[in-house]
C-alpha cells in the first residue's frame, strides 16, 4: 500500500486537540494558567462550528474541561504530559484506495529537552488512532506534525534543524529522512529550509518548526511569515527563507508564488523578541481558525490575506497570545483527520 498525506484543505471528518494540564508549560501563575485554559478551549469551540472536535483530556482536568468546552466538543480521557496535539498526535494519511491510516512518529520531547516529560505523550498517536478506528503506521523517525507542511501532491516543506537535529535523529541523514517521509506520507519533493524563527530556539521552542514560518494554501502557492521591522532578528531570517523558497520547485516543477503574511507590530514581550505568526493557523472544512494578537489593524490584514488564500472559507480570529507564550500557535495545538477517500 502506498500512502499520501493530503493537503490540509482536503475535507475533514474531525479535528483533534489536547486540553492543558498542570505542569511546566502551563505555568504556576493562576491568572496566566486561566488564560491558557481559556485559549485552548476557545480554539476547540471555534473549530467545532465547522468540524467535529475531540479533545483529549488528562484525568486530572476532566471537571475543568467540562466547564470550558462547548457541548459540541467530544472528550476523550487519556493521560497527558503536555498538550501540543500537532506534535504528539498522529499524522493522518490516505492509501491509494482512499483508506485512512495514522502515522505514529517517534516522539522524544522535541529532542529530549531536559525539563520535559513525554512518557504519556509518546503514546497519544496510538490512542488517537485507536479512537479514530484506523490502522497505525509506525515510524522510527523522530518527527512532529508541526515540522512538516504538504501540498497533497508530493511536496513537503521541512527544516534542517528539526528532522536533522542530532538530538532527534542522530543515526540518519537527509537521504534517510526523505526515504522515511516517502514511505509514510508519500513525499517525493523535499523543500528544506535552513531554520525556523528566532524565538523557536529558546527554552520552550521546537528548534525550527516549519508551521511557524510557511504553509501551502494551494499547490504552487506559499504563505510566508514576513517580519517587516528591521530591528527584529526575524527580519533578515525571513528574507533568507524567501530566497531559499524562490530557488525551489514543487512536485509539479512549478516555481512558488510567495505571498507575504506580515507579522503584527508587537516586537517584544516580557521574555524578548516575539514569534507571533499568522502562518500558524488551522484550515478546517468551511473555516480558517486564525491567530489573533490583540492588534485590530494587523489581525484584520491577516484575515484578509487568509480569506484570499482560502476562498469560500470563513476566517475566525482567536486570541492566541497565551498559546504563543507557551511555545506555539493554533496549528500547533490541533491535528486534522481527513475524510477517507479525500484528496
Amino acid at each position: 500500500m502506498t500512502w499520501r498525506m493530503p493537503a490540509e484543505t482536503a475535507p475533514q471528518d474531525r479535528v483533534w486537540v489536547a486540553f492543558p494540564r498542570e505542569g511546566d508549560t502551563l505555568g504556576a501563575d493562576p491568572a496566566s494558567a486561566t488564560e491558557a485554559y481559556a485559549a485552548w478551549s476557545a480554539v476547540a469551540n471555534a473549530t467545532a462550528e465547522f468540524t467535529p472536535v475531540t479533545m483529549v483530556v488528562d484525568p486530572s482536568e476532566r471537571d475543568r474541561a467540562a466547564r470550558l468546552l462547548s457541548a459540541a466538543v467530544e472528550v476523550l480521557i487519556a493521560p497527558l504530559d503536555d498538550f501540543w496535539m500537532r506534535d504528539i498526535g498522529p499524522t493522518f494519511v490516505l492509501g491509494g484506495d482512499g483508506a485512512l491510516a495514522a502515522v505514529d512518529w517517534t516522539f522524544n520531547g522535541w529532542g529530549a529537552t531536559n525539563w520535559r516529560a513525554w512518557e504519556n505523550d509518546r503514546r497519544i498517536g496510538r490512542v488517537v488512532a485507536e479512537a479514530a478506528g484506523v490502522p497505525v503506521l509506525p515510524s522510527l523517525l523522530v518527527n512532529e506534525g508541526g515540522g512538516i507542511h504538504v501540498d497533497g501532491e508530493g511536496t513537503v516543506l521541512l527544516t534542517e534543524t528539526v528532522q536533522l537535529d542530532p538530538l532527534r535523529n542522530p543515526f540518519t541523514d537527509r537521504a534517510g529522512v526523505e526515504a522515511e517521509l516517502a514511505r509514510t506520507i508519500g513525499a517525493d519533493t523535499f523543500v528544506w529550509l535552513p531554520r525556523g524563527l528566532h524565538r523557536d530556539y529558546e527554552e520552550l521552542g521546537t528548534r525550527g518548526h516549519v508551521d511557524m514560518v510557511a504553509t501551502i494554501p494551494s499547490p504552487g502557492r506559499i504563505l510566508l511569515h514576513a517580519q517587516e521591522d528591521a530591528s527584529h532578528p526575524d527580519f533578515a531570517l525571513t528574507r533568507g527563507l524567501r530566497e531559499v523558497l524562490s530557488a525551489s520547485r514543487d512536485a509539479a516543477g512549478r516555481s512558488w508564488e510567495i505571498v507575504d503574511l506580515p507579522a503584527p507590530e508587537t516586537l517584544r514581550d516580557a521574555h524578548g523578541f516575539v514569534d507571533w505568526s499568522y502562518v500558524n493557523h488551522l484550515v478546517t472544512n468551511g473555516g480558517v481558525i486564525a491567530c489573533g494578537y490583540g492588534e485590530e489593524r494587523a489581525d484584520a490584514r491577516a484575515r484578509a490575506i487568509l480569506a484570499d488564500a482560502y476562498p469560500g472559507r470563513t476566517v475566525v480570529t482567536v486570541d492566541a497570545r497565551p498559546i504563543l507564550e507557551r511555545g506555539g500557535g493554533i496549528h500547533c495545538i490541533t491535528q486534522q483527520q481527513p475524510t477517507a477517500g479525500a484528496r
